[in-house]
């Protein structure tokens, strides 16, 4: 007799295939995006810079993907510009919804003391110290440093030794996500004491070396370099003097920069002068004598050919809410900042009063408190040596 076994395949439960199926129906859509990279970059653009940095340990791909310059350049051109700093104090321009502060110190991450902001471009800061370790006097050193990503970089000295870099008179930052990836640190310094005749070095992180761009050059007396500002390829200098100009970067010349029609240097009372949103601006107190809260807001064409009034604003309804913006003789408020929105209507300036930060809206007149501080950051502020810089999200590593 044969003995036949027959092997029964059992069939899964109603309820287990309904499981399966669900869960391959589930997993079906994330395999397809996790695979598809366009996919998931139109994604990843939507999501908030500190799911972006965290996403970056999910695998190799992710990793490689997040980090490629297709991705970041897009995500910068997306990014907003949430805050600003005053000293190394991060304040948020939305009190009621903050935005996580991008770092508590400057000291933290320098291994430094009493380190300085000297500029904001684009995202990245230029930083100093004259202090060691120990917080003892040393030799003045400058780092560029991205407090998105914390990503850090030493400028080396300038060329020429220590009595070189004694005589150092501007030091600035240019960098942009597509006209000038690698940043440059512009530096103008004197060549002979009490004579102004100056040359320009530049540093590229690309080559990571000091060039001399200008054997020597002579502008004018009184010149002043104290607030540089990269914009449209070259670095501008705030129009205090009676020679205002610009350097262009590409074929390294000087070139003057006009003032506002109907405005001489020394007539024009300047608030303001910077770049926003790949816009430079200049603000101008209308009338002094007659009316202090009258702002006119200007912006410069894109061939440099001259500025027009892009804004004009009258501020008096914000004396109800901060009447120490004003006193009998005087104004009493600065402007900090233009911020040009993602859209126009979402454009505002930032004021300092003696007591509070301010931003108001451009468009609707609308203004709320950012912040109150005690007197002497408001002393401390001017268009010589700025204490405020804004911050911008960036992607951007070096």
């Amino acid at each position: 007799m044969v003995n036949t076994r027959i092997k029964k395949t059992l069939k899964p439960s109603s309820s287990q295939a309904s499981t399966e199926d669900s869960d391959h129906q589930s997993t079906q859509p994330g395999a397809l995006i996790g695979a598809n990279d366009d996919i998931l970059t139109e994604i990843l653009l939507r999501l908030p810079v500190t799911s972006i940095l965290r996403f970056k340990s999910v695998s190799k791909h992710w990793y490689s993907l997040l980090s490629h310059s297709h991705l970041t350049q897009r995500y910068d051109h997306l990014s907003k510009s949430p805050g600003l700093f005053a000293h190394d104090k991060y304040l948020p321009f939305d009190a009621e919804d903050p935005s996580t502060p991008p770092f508590s110190s400057l000291d933290s991450y320098f291994d430094l003391p009493d380190v300085r902001i000297v500029q904001s471009c684009n995202g990245l800061l230029l930083c100093y110290t004259d202090r060691g370790p120990k917080g003892r006097k040393a030799a003045l050193k400058y780092y560029v440093f991205n407090p998105t990503t914390k990503q850090l970089a030493v400028i080396p000295p300038i060329c020429g030794g220590s009595k070189v870099r004694k005589t150092i008179r501007f030091m600035g930052l240019a960098f942009h996500q597509t006209d000038c990836v690698h940043y440059k640190v512009v530096c103008v310094r004197r060549l002979e004491p009490g004579v102004d005749l100056f040359q320009i070095q530049v540093y590229s992180s690309d080559t990571k070396k000091w060039e001399i761009s200008s054997e020597s050059f002579c502008i004018c007396k009184h010149v002043f370099f104290g607030h540089g500002v990269y914009w449209n390829g070259a670095v501008h200098w705030a129009p205090f003097s009676g020679c205002p100009f610009y350097f262009k970067l590409d074929v390294e010349q000087l070139h003057m920069l006009p003032l506002p029609e109907g405005y001489t240097s020394s007539e024009i009372f300047i608030m303001y002068f910077g770049e926003s949103g790949g816009h430079l601006h200049l603000v101008v107190q209308k009338n002094r004598e007659d009316n202090y809260l009258r702002l006119n807001v200007y912006e410069m064409l894109s061939d440099h050919s001259g500025w027009f009034v892009k804004y004009q604003l009258q501020l008096d309804e914000l004396l109800d809410s901060f009447p120490e913006m004003i006193s009998e003789y005087a104004c009493y408020f600065k402007v900090i900042d233009v911020v040009r929105g993602g859209e126009e209507e979402d454009t505002f300036i930032v004021l300092n009063t003696s007591e509070k930060i301010i931003t108001y809206n451009v468009h609707d007149k609308s203004f709320k408190q950012v912040s109150s501080f005690t007197r002497y950051l408001f002393e401390d502020t001017s268009m010589f040596h700025p204490v405020y810089h804004r911050y911008t999200e960036t992607l951007s590593s070096f």
